[in-house]
């Protein structure tokens, strides 16, 4: 067991979980780093990354979220690719479980970020990748020269709509509303896009396709408009969903004080969760900016409250 004991875990390998990783690790703290499945979060299923300061001619996500894993594991960080399955924080040192494996940590760093929302629908779950996506940036190649909706009305799905257009000779994007929520700048952008249409009050009841042998395609969607009730059918060769996100949490669910959709509550100015020596940075805890540079920043954050209190211990 002494083998698997840290002073610092960080949980989640995003912006947020490797700038924390680098600050640890500068400040001797020796931290791990849990990667999970999705290694570099959210910005590794992302091309270009445009917005992230120092890069004036921009950077792939794959490759900005290399360099962090780098610059971090070059002070001491050290990555490992395993889920953290089962955590238990009702005592010091807390408990973490990678399936059957036992971790124990004094201080802990959770950045496990959010993942996107699907609709719940039977035929959204038969046709996911086969033609119904929830990622532009990965799959928007497949469908050059194709017509695809895009679920949504917010940021998500028209960064996802301008996005397609580089590939689809048709984006229409559905939304529930007969206004967008997104920011006015990626209103504009959209509005003046040749290639993307709109289609208000409108919800897709079903996806609609066809099987032959053992091979699925997307045909289109059915419609229902949330107003009058009427269906329609709209034809498609793909369905991208933009419906925002969802805190990764589960796992510190009872355990930690969440808001009613799941994001982590931190005391203001700070990563501070409820429960002494467990911190939360980046998308976990962020359900207002959601940005790559912001996700960094609480996880410089977090790795100084971290080094903090892991020092006030010991007064």
């Amino acid at each position: 067991m002494a083998g698997n004991h840290h002073k610092l875990i960080i949980v989640g390998s995003g912006p947020a979980g490797l700038t924390a990783g680098l600050y640890a690790a500068r400040a001797n703290l020796h931290p791990v780093v849990f990667e999970g499945v999705q290694p570099g979060g959210q910005l590794t299923i992302t091309t270009d990354v445009e917005n992230y300061p120092g890069f004036p001619k921009g950077i792939l996500g794959p490759e900005l979220m290399e360099m962090m894993r780098e610059q971090a594991q070059k002070f001491g960080a050290m990555s490992y690719y395993k889920n953290i399955t089962r955590i238990d924080l009702s005592k010091r040192p807390f408990t973490l479980w990678s399936d059957e494996e036992q971790f124990t940590a004094d201080a802990i760093i959770i950045a496990t970020g959010a993942s996107a929302k699907w609709l719940g629908i039977t035929s959204e779950e038969e046709y996911k990748g086969y033609g119904v996506s929830a990622c532009a940036t990965c799959d928007g190649f497949f469908f050059k020269g194709l017509e695809v909706i895009v679920v949504g009305g917010g940021d998500t799905a028209i960064e996802e709509a301008t996005f397609l257009t580089k590939f689809a000779t048709k984006v229409t994007i559905v939304h529930r509303r007969d206004t967008l929520r997104a920011s006015k700048i990626m209103q504009e952008k959209a509005q003046r896009n040749p290639r993307i249409s709109f289609v208000w009050n409108s919800e897709v009841e079903e996806i609609l396709g066809k099987k032959e042998n053992h091979k699925r395609t997307v045909t289109g969607v059915r419609l229902k408009n949330v107003k009058t009730d009427e269906t329609a059918t709209l034809r498609a060769d793909g369905v991208f969903m933009g419906i925002g996100h969802k805190p990764n949490t589960d796992l510190f669910t009872g355990q930690l004080d969440m808001d009613s959709v799941g994001y982590l509550k931190v005391q203001d100015g700070s990563t501070k969760t409820n429960i002494p020596g467990v911190f939360a940075a980046g998308d976990v805890a962020d359900s207002v900016y959601r940005q790559a540079v912001t996700a960094a920043g609480t996880g410089c954050m977090a790795a100084i409250d971290a080094e903090r209190w892991l020092e006030s211990q010991h007064d």
